[in-house]
C-alpha cells in the first residue's frame, strides 16, 4: 500500500472534504487548518475512505490498512470528530466528517487534553474570514442549507398563530424526542478565544437530540440532559433574545442551536459577508404596525443580522421621529425583534409562500449535495475504484447541467428522484458490507 506523504496527503484530504456536502475551497489557511487537525497518517486514511457510511470490514478492503492499524487510526479520528462512527441498522459505520456540520463544530466542542482550542479557533477564523467558503456554497444562488430558522411562536401575530406547524415549533420538536444532550457552542467557543464574543450567553448552549445526542455523549463532546432541562433551555433562549436554528428537516430533527449575532458564523454569513441564504428562513417575516409603533427602535437593536434599519420620518409624529424598516430580502423570520417590542407593534406574519424543509436527513443530504455539485461522490462513493472515478466524472458533468439540476430539485421530479435513490440503496443509504 502506497501512502500519501507530506503536502500531497493534505492536498488530497482537502479535495476529499471539498467533495462532501459542504464545499471547502483550498487555500493556505485551509492547508494550515488541516495540518493542525490531522496527522499525515489520519489524512491518508480519510482520503482512502469511501464518501458514504462504511463498515470497518469494507474499509479493510478499500483502504488496504491492516485491521489493527485501521482500528487505531479510526479511533483517533472519531475521538476528534474528524470521522463520525454512527450506529446505522445495528452496526457502526464510519463517515468522513464534512467541514460543517462536522469538523468545525466537533473540534470546537472538544475540551481537555489533546486539543489546542485557541490555535484551532485562530485557524478556523482565518479560513472562514476569507469569504471563499460562502462563495463556494452560496455564490450560485444555492438556497438549501443545513440549518433552518424556527420562529419564536410568541412573536407570531395572533391571526397567524394557529397556522404554525409542529415542525416549526421548537417545543413540539422537543416533545417528539426522548434523548437530549448539550455541549459547548462551537461558534461562541471560537469567538471567545479571539476576543470577539460580545454577548453574555454561556458557552454550553449547543443542544442535540436522538441519534446525534447519542453520538455526541458517547464521544464526550456533550453531556446528556433530560427533556425538562431541554425545555428550560428553550425558555432561556427566548428570554435572552437568541435565534432558534434547527436541523433543516421536518422529521427527526437532530440539533437545535441558540444563536446570537456576534458569534454565530451562519448569521455572520448574512450580516458580515452578505449572503442571505446561509440559513433557510422560517415561513414568517417581521412586520411593523405603523399605527402603534412608538419609534423606540428596540427591534432594530435586537435584530441579530441587521435586517432592520432606521427610517427618518419627514414629518415627526409627536415624539416619534423615526420608524423601523425591515429588509425582507434578508429577514430570516426568527422573531427576536418582536420579542424586544414592548407594545407588540412588531410581529411575525406569514410569508407569501410557506417554506417547506426536506422531509428527512436523507432528502436534505441528497438535495444539498446536488446543489453544490457533489452528489456524484455519494452515488459512486469509493475513491480508488476506477469505475467509480469514471462514473463520478461522467455523472458529475451531467448533473451540473442547469436544466438537469432544476428538474431534479423541482417539485415535479423531486419525490420520484429521491424515492428511486432510496429504493436503490444509493447515496447515503447504509451499506450491507
Amino acid at each position: 500500500m502506497g501512502h500519501l506523504v507530506g503536502k500531497d496527503a493534505y492536498r488530497e484530504l482537502g479535495r476529499k472534504i471539498d467533495g462532501l456536502t459542504l464545499r471547502a475551497p483550498w487555500n493556505d489557511a485551509f492547508h494550515a487548518l488541516l495540518k493542525e487537525l490531522y496527522s499525515a497518517e489520519e489524512a491518508d486514511l480519510v482520503v482512502r475512505m469511501p464518501y458514504g457510511p462504511t463498515t470497518i470490514e469494507h474499509l479493510e478492503k478499500t483502504t488496504g490498512y491492516p485491521r489493527a492499524t485501521l482500528e487505531r487510526v479510526l479511533e483517533a479520528l472519531c475521538t476528534k470528530g474528524l470521522v463520525m462512527d454512527m450506529d446505522l441498522g445495528g452496526r457502526y459505520r464510519y463517515i468522513p466528517s464534512p467541514l460543517a456540520i462536522g469538523i468545525f463544530e466537533f473540534t470546537m466542542m472538544r475540551t481537555g487534553d489533546g486539543v489546542d482550542s485557541k490555535e484551532c479557533a485562530r485557524l478556523f477564523h482565518d479560513y472562514l474570514s476569507t469569504g471563499g467558503i460562502w462563495e463556494a456554497n452560496l455564490g450560485a444562488g444555492q438556497q438549501l442549507q443545513m440549518m433552518r430558522t424556527l420562529p419564536h411562536v410568541q412573536a407570531v401575530a395572533p391571526a397567524d398563530h394557529v397556522e404554525v406547524l409542529d415542525y416549526e415549533k421548537a417545543v413540539a420538536i422537543v416533545e417528539s424526542q426522548t434523548k437530549f444532550a448539550v455541549g459547548i457552542c462551537s461558534c461562541r467557543h471560537e469567538k471567545s478565544h479571539l476576543g470577539l464574543k460580545r454577548c453574555q450567553v454561556p458557552l454550553e448552549t449547543c443542544t442535540s437530540m436522538g441519534t446525534a445526542a447519542e453520538y455526541l455523549t458517547r464521544r464526550k463532546l456533550a453531556r446528556s440532559i433530560d427533556k425538562s432541562e431541554m425545555l428550560d433551555r428553550l425558555a432561556q433562549a427566548r428570554d435572552m433574545g437568541l435565534v432558534m436554528n434547527a436541523d433543516n428537516v421536518q422529521n427527526g430533527v437532530s440539533f437545535m442551536c441558540m444563536c446570537c449575532g456576534c458569534c454565530c458564523n451562519m448569521l455572520l454569513g448574512i450580516s458580515q459577508f452578505g449572503y442571505p441564504h446561509t440559513v433557510v428562513t422560517s415561513s414568517y417575516l417581521a412586520k411593523v404596525e405603523d399605527a402603534t409603533c412608538n419609534g423606540c427602535l428596540k427591534c432594530m437593536k435586537a435584530c441579530p443580522i441587521n435586517a432592520i434599519s432606521l427610517e427618518r420620518l419627514a414629518e415627526p409624529e409627536g415624539r416619534k421621529k423615526a420608524r423601523p424598516a425591515v429588509d425582507e430580502s434578508i429577514c430570516i423570520g426568527c422573531g427576536v425583534c418582536a420579542l424586544a417590542c414592548t407594545n407588540r407593534s412588531m410581529t411575525l406574519r406569514h410569508r407569501p409562500q410557506r417554506v417547506l424543509p426536506p422531509e428527512s436527513t436523507f432528502e436534505r443530504v441528497i438535495l444539498q449535495a446536488l446543489e453544490v455539485g457533489t452528489l456524484q461522490n455519494l452515488l459512486f462513493a469509493e475513491p480508488e475504484r476506477l469505475s467509480h472515478q469514471f462514473l463520478r466524472a461522467f455523472v458529475g458533468a451531467f448533473l451540473r447541467l442547469s436544466p438537469v439540476k432544476k428538474a431534479l430539485v423541482g417539485e415535479t421530479l423531486r419525490s420520484r428522484f429521491l424515492g428511486a435513490l432510496q429504493a436503490g440503496g444509493g447515496a447515503a443509504a447504509p451499506r450491507s458490507s
